[in-house]
């Protein structure tokens, strides 16, 4: 069963649950992809810092070459990196990440964090993560702007290398900036959202824009324990809240299909939960199919 779809500003379908790639392990991601491929996921969020695009395009190619599914039949999402800001960086990387999937376009493109870095060779080092240099703590900034990196953006729109761009980790300020000077206004607007860290008001400016939302980490900031952050190590589970196990009981769904369903309007946002194996079933891709009653969610957190 395939998910439910939105159209986006760019005119374009993106399924509305997909499948994060993050931490998906190399040894295993070509696997992992054709296994999720299978399962009925059609839309694999990738990026370059996540360091497994050669290995997830494998997966893809496998279920291609199978009749699993044609190469239309999937959203694939890949993200620029900080180090790739500068304006004539951003169309070599991009072909660089696309040949590394084995395709020819993405259906979407990501500037991952409003953060520019110093240029790093692929060649010396891939992915070049968040330093310059192996020196700890070596990080040292670009001189590229948002708008000269966007204007880059748009040139993969008109080259056929990106069918939509999108923005993540942005606020309110830099996306209202970029609205002012966008001659492609980004189709999606990809932050961490949960009942945690819930965002109304960038949520709201989104919409009112036509930019969908796309959440990560949609069950909770666990994902970043490994990272040492004391507010995933010191938060309690979002599958354990009570709250969360009272309305899952009630309407007789699971912890994660209630924490999907929450996340807002179905015509506005897309979630891609943080995946380990094995394989989500596929009671993640059905999240519709019920409604919370008034005021089920006006918990606070």
């Amino acid at each position: 069963m395939a998910s439910p779809t939105l159209k986006l500003n760019s005119g374009h379908e993106m399924p509305q649950v997909g499948f994060g790639l993050w931490k998906v392990d190399n040894a295993t991601c070509a696997d992992t992809v054709y296994n999720a491929i299978k399962t009925g996921y059609r839309l694999f969020d990738g990026a370059c810092d996540y360091g497994n695009e050669v290995e997830a395009g494998q997966g893809v190619a496998r279920a291609i070459k199978e009749g699993l599914v044609k190469r239309e039949d999937l959203f694939i999402v890949s993200k620029l990196w900080n180090s790739f800001h500068d304006g004539d960086r951003v169309g070599p990387i991009t072909r660089k990440q696309l040949a590394d999937w084995g395709i020819d376009y993405f259906d979407l493109f990501i500037v991952h964090f409003p953060v520019a870095l110093r240029y790093v060779d692929p060649a010396v080092r891939y992915p070049p993560g968040w330093q310059y240099s192996d020196k700890e703590g070596d990080v040292q900034q670009s001189k590229a702007s948002i708008q000269e990196t966007w204007q880059a953006m748009e040139k993969l729109v008109d080259e056929g290398l990106a069918k939509s761009i999108g923005v993540s980790n942005f606020q309110g300020a830099l996306l209202i900036d970029l609205l002012r000077y966008a001659r492609i206004r980004p189709a999606t607007l990809q932050i961490e959202h949960h009942p945690y860290l819930v965002q109304n008001t960038l949520l709201k400016l989104a919409e009112s824009e036509g930019i969908k939302v796309t959440a990560y980490s949609s069950f909770g900031p666990q994902s970043f324990i490994e990272l040492g952050w004391d507010h995933a190590q010191n938060t309690p589970p979002l599958f354990e809240h009570p709250d969360i196990l009272k309305i899952a009981e009630k309407t007789k769904k699971t912890p994660a299909q209630v924490l999907l369903r929450q996340l807002g309007n179905p015509t506005r946002s897309r979630r891609h939960p943080q995946v380990q194996q094995p394989i989500p079933s596929r009671a993640k891709l059905t999240r519709h199919g019920f409604r919370f009653g008034e005021g089920r969610f006006k918990c606070h957190y």
